[in-house]
């Protein structure tokens, strides 16, 4: 019998093709039928200088599928070299040419001694979500155009966090990372967002560390660059907000990279100094058991789930109701996610669940006792459900539609100050 999956919170592989846009002046070449850049790009804040409206396509057809749709893709590269100004070109696969068997691989050979750089990654929608596509671009770089260098620029760390676009506020948690590592005296190297493309790229090989803030997602990047590139990595795999795990987070780092731990303390005592003295300047209002909800769920991806409940549980002292987590976390992963849930203050654990049905969480939630008004923090799928609840409902996961973010962000210290605003902005509303 068939099963109805209801309100995915995850795009095909081939969205992917915002991981490229993220990085500037990289094209995405698609070989795949025609609509789906339409069909898998998000209406806010994805079009820039290459929009999915402008992508090249091979836009293949039936004949393709009979007589195969290599030589249309050959043409839509060489075309597009010659009409897109460019520094990287990266040619995504859609379900149809992987299915007919299309040799993309031997079609973007062809192109090896091209002015710029052409790679491809195998981003068939049955291959995953766009949270495999992500990894699959970043692998595509690792194989097909970095080479290893026997020159290490002192102190460079590469950052890898969340999946551009699919993450709201991707842009602005990667720059107030890039921020905290300068503050202990590193040099930051990130390959997203503004000024940031092939000369970053570039710089890859020459870093000391690879850095990833993430649960899981690039885990297998950085084994990879690890073994062709020589690169030790560290694994973070909580999104820091706020003071605690900010603290926490500019410790380990500065530990694994030798950095002085007086001065590590004094970068953070600075911070907390006047995190601590905003928190304090609403402390009543914080304290007014009635403005806030008793419990809170979170409904989004690993990155968010685990960030968003150490933040409430150990910085506010929110009490946790069920989390769940909607990337479809491969199983590898999920009992160590688990275990980060578990590791609460206070000995605290919040309960968690691995789910990608929409219909099955809303459910959970309307079942669960919140003992007063809920917090929900979610997509838009959970706004009607929260006001059916009389609850708190803030959008901070994907899809958002409610909201036009240009670099707002939750990483870090001042992102911890921004989720408290933005969430007890919504609920003075209630009262005034």
């Amino acid at each position: 019998m068939a099963k109805l999956l209801d309100k995915q919170r995850y795009k095909c592989a081939l969205g992917a093709m915002q991981t490229v846009q993220a990085i500037m002046r990289a094209v995405p070449v698609l070989h795949s039928g025609p609509g789906c850049a339409q069909k898998l790009s998000d209406s806010i804040g994805s079009s820039g200088y290459f929009s999915p409206n402008i992508f090249p396509c091979t836009s293949i057809n039936e004949k393709d599928v009979v007589f195969g749709g290599v030589k249309k893709l050959e043409t839509t590269i060489e075309h597009a070299l010659k009409v897109i100004d460019a520094d990287l070109y990266v040619v995504l696969t859609g379900c149809i040419p992987e299915i007919v068997g299309d040799d993309t691989g031997e079609a973007v050979s062809h192109f090896e001694d091209a002015e710029k750089p052409v790679i491809y990654a195998s981003t068939a929608g049955f291959k995953g979500n766009n949270y495999i596509g992500h990894e699959k671009i970043i692998d595509a770089v690792i194989e097909q155009y970095l080479e290893k260098s026997e020159e290490k620029q002192k102190g460079l760390v590469n950052i890898w966090a969340d999946v551009p676009y699919q993450d709201l506020f991707w842009l602005g948690n990667i720059r107030e990372l890039e921020k905290l590592i300068e503050e202990l005296g590193l040099t930051p190297n990130t390959i997203f967002g503004y000024q940031r493309g092939i000369d970053n790229i570039n710089r890859i090989p020459k870093a000391e560390l690879n850095l990833l803030v993430s649960p899981w997602v690039s885990v297998g990047n950085m084994k990879k660059m690890e073994k062709k590139l020589g690169i030790p990595y560290l694994h973070y795999p909580t999104l820091p907000i706020g003071a605690f795990e900010t603290s926490k987070f500019l410790r380990e780092v500065g530990q694994f990279t030798g950095v002085d731990g007086e001065k590590t303390e004094n970068i953070i005592n600075a911070h907390e100094d006047y995190y601590y003295y905003l928190i304090e300047r609403y402390a009543d209002m914080f304290l007014e058991t009635r403005v806030m909800a008793k419990q809170f769920s979170v409904v989004a991806d690993a990155q968010y789930a685990l960030g968003i409940t150490k933040f409430f549980v150990n910085d506010l002292g929110l009490f946790p109701g069920k989390q769940f987590v909607v990337d479809d976390t491969p199983k590898k992963f999920q009992e160590a996610i688990k275990k980060e849930f578990q590791n609460l203050n206070y000995g605290i654990k919040a309960e968690v669940s691995f789910e990608t049905d929409g219909y099955k969480i809303h459910k959970e939630i309307k079942e669960h006792d919140y003992h007063g008004y809920p917090l929900i923090l979610g997509s838009y799928y959970e706004k009607e459900l929260t006001e059916e609840m009389f609850g708190h409902y803030l959008n901070i996961s994907w899809p958002v539609q409610d909201k036009v973010v240009l670099d707002h962000f939750y990483a870090g210290y001042t992102g911890g100050i921004k989720l408290i605003e933005d969430i007890y902005s919504v609920a003075v509303q209630r009262w005034n």
